[in-house]
């Protein structure tokens, strides 16, 4: 999976904010990936690093999982083909909302 090119619909994009946690900004673009089922029975989310303007979509390829310890899903880290991250460069921009939550990234 990791190493897969993959296309997000983007429904936060970066600049918005989230629709039951108005104090949730999004500094990031954030969406899922249309048929891909994950264990919380909804469309695989992931998070877009390395686009810095709103998107509606993007492709690009899968880089990182982030698995939480303390809830049943995991979100996807995807960037353009010619970028990667660090763990820390990746945990530093998802911090926003994985500060919630007990997790790991794996590369």
């Amino acid at each position: 999976m990791i190493g897969d090119i993959v296309t997000v619909t983007v429904d936060r994009p970066l600049g918005s904010y989230h629709p039951a946690y108005p104090d949730l900004y999004y500094p990031v673009n954030y969406g899922y990936i249309e048929g891909i089922i994950a264990p919380d029975g909804e469309e695989q989310d992931a998070y877009i690093l390395g686009v810095d303007v709103p998107v509606k979509q993007f492709t690009g390829r899968l880089i990182a999982v982030v698995h939480r310890h303390d809830d049943v899903e995991e979100k996807w880290i995807v960037c353009p083909e010619d970028m990667t991250f660090t763990k820390e460069d990746i945990m530093e921009q998802i911090r926003f909302q994985e500060r919630y939550y007990q997790s790991e990234i794996i590369l």
